[in-house]
C-alpha cells in the first residue's frame, strides 16, 4: 500500500463518509484532538479535518467526512485505492489529558468521530468516561460502536427521539447533573450551537469545559490567519493556538458570523461541481 492511499471507505449515512486512509508517519505522530488538511487532487481546495481514528500497528489514519461543499464533494467521490494529492499533518495543540476524575465527551454530528480518540486517551490516563453523542434522528447517528468501546457508558440522543434519548446532547448533560454525577470536565465537539450551549450550561455549575473550533481555515500554520477566533478577548488563531479552547472563553457569535461569510459562493461552487457531475465531465 502507498502513502496517502484510501484503504477503506464506507458511507456511514447520507452524505457522510468514513475513510480509512494508509499513512504511516503521520499516524505514528499524531495525537488525540489534533488535526490534518487533505487535497484530493492538484486542483482541489485544503480541507481540515479532525482525526478520527488511530490505528497505529496498521499505520491507518481514520476521518469522517461530510459532503456540503464543492471541494468534500469531490473527496466523498474518491475510491479505495485511490490517493489523495496531500495529507499534511499532525497539525495543532494535541488535547490536554490530565487526571480529571470523571469526564465527559461530547459529540454532535460530525463532530462524534473527534471525540473518540479523546475519549481513549482520558481513559487511558484513568479518568471515568462517558460520552454523549447526538444526532437529529437515528440514521444519523454514527460510531455508536467505537464511542462505546472509547467510554465507559454512553448516552445516545436524537432530536426526534427516533433512538436513544429524546433531546440535545445538553438535555442528556442536564440529566447527568441533575441525577448527582460530579463532573470534573467537559470536551464538546460539533456545530457552533451545539458547543456554545454545552458551555453555556457546564458555566453555571463551573464545570471546566473545552471545545475544538474549525473556523475557516486555509493554510493549518498560522500563516494566513483566517482562522482567528476571540478567546477571553484577545485574538487566536485556531490552526496553532487550538483547535482546543476554553469554550467558557470563546467569542461563539463572531465565530458563527466568520463561519458565514462565504456561504453563497461555496453554494455556487457546489451547485456548478454537481451539475458537471451530472453531464458527465467530473467524477
Amino acid at each position: 500500500m502507498e502513502n496517502n492511499e484510501i484503504a477503506y471507505k464506507e458511507e456511514l449515512c447520507p452524505k457522510i463518509t468514513m475513510f480509512k486512509i494508509y499513512v504511516p508517519e503521520l499516524v505514528k505522530k499524531a495525537n488525540a484532538g489534533q488535526f490534518i488538511i487533505l487535497r484530493a487532487y492538484d486542483h482541489s481546495e485544503r480541507i481540515p479535518m479532525s482525526i478520527g481514528h488511530l490505528e497505529r500497528e496498521k499505520g491507518l489514519l481514520t476521518v469522517v467526512v461530510m459532503e456540503v461543499g464543492m471541494s468534500t464533494a469531490e473527496i466523498v467521490r474518491m475510491e479505495v485505492g485511490e490517493k489523495f494529492q496531500d495529507v499534511v499533518g499532525p497539525l495543532g495543540v494535541p488535547t490536554h489529558v490530565n487526571k480529571y476524575g470523571t469526564c465527559v465527551v461530547i459529540g454532535g454530528g460530525v463532530g462524534i468521530p473527534p471525540i473518540n480518540p479523546i475519549a481513549r486517551a482520558l481513559k487511558a490516563e484513568g479518568n471515568k468516561v462517558i460520552g454523549i453523542i447526538g444526532a437529529r434522528n437515528k440514521d444519523l447517528v454514527i460510531l455508536e460502536d467505537l464511542l462505546k468501546e472509547a467510554t465507559d457508558d454512553l448516552v445516545v440522543t436524537t432530536d426526534d427521539g427516533s433512538y436513544g434519548m429524546k433531546g440535545f446532547v445538553t438535555d442528556a448533560l442536564q440529566k447527568l447533573i441533575d441525577d448527582g454525577e460530579k463532573i470534573d470536565f467537559v470536551m464538546a465537539i460539533g456545530p457552533v450551537i451545539m458547543m456554545k450551549n454545552v458551555s453555556k450550561l457546564t458555566e453555571k455549575y463551573d464545570i471546566e469545559t473545552w471545545v475544538s473550533l474549525n473556523p475557516i481555515m486555509v493554510d493549518g500554520t498560522g500563516m494566513c490567519g483566517g482562522c482567528r477566533v476571540t478567546i477571553g478577548g484577545e485574538t487566536k488563531f485556531a490552526c496553532v493556538d487550538g483547535p482546543d479552547f476554553d469554550g467558557h472563553k470563546v467569542d461563539f457569535d463572531e465565530l458563527t458570523q466568520r463561519q458565514r461569510m462565504y456561504l453563497p459562493q461555496e453554494k455556487k461552487a457546489y451547485d456548478d461541481y454537481l451539475e458537471h457531475c451530472r453531464i458527465g465531465l467530473k467524477k
